[in-house]
């Protein structure tokens, strides 16, 4: 299987469009297109690891293809334990935490880049690198590395 197919695969598997993955991943639907297409260019690491985390899948099989799509029921079941074993104190991260496991895997995505918005505009660091990038000569937002 070729990565461009792994691409496609993950992304089916989560369940999101191109434009939904593209969102995530911070570009735009066409790089989505290129990196599934048959004589496509690849995703830099970074959108690898991107794409992984948003489809749930593993990188070494997205990025290689050895190994497994997804972990095995043990290993997600380790990794829980894992969460769950650095103490959050906080009752509302707990809430958090349990929402995020509750939602169906295609909505994971939006709502991590949600959050991160609304973190994002507290702090006022969302609002600077919008200006930011909207001050950028020659830079189009989303475009693949």
């Amino acid at each position: 299987m070729t990565s461009q197919e792994r691409i496609r695969l993950a992304r089916r598997h989560a369940g999101l469009s191109q434009a939904a993955l593209g969102a995530v991943v911070g570009v735009q639907r066409s790089a989505v297109s290129h990196w599934e297409a048959t004589d496509g260019k690849h995703p830099s690491v970074n959108h690898l690891r991107a794409i992984a985390l948003a489809t749930g899948v593993q990188f070494e099989w997205l990025a290689t293809g050895r190994g497994l799509m997804r972990p095995s029921a043990e290993a997600a079941l380790d990794a829980i334990a894992a969460v769950d074993a650095l103490l959050v104190d906080d009752p509302i991260e707990v809430r958090l935490i349990r929402a995020f496991r509750d939602t169906p895997m295609r909505a994971r995505p939006p709502l991590v880049e949600l959050a991160e918005q609304l973190a994002g505009m507290r702090t006022g660091r969302y609002r600077r690198e919008r200006r930011d990038e909207e001050r950028a000569p020659g830079h189009l937002a989303g475009t693949p590395e």
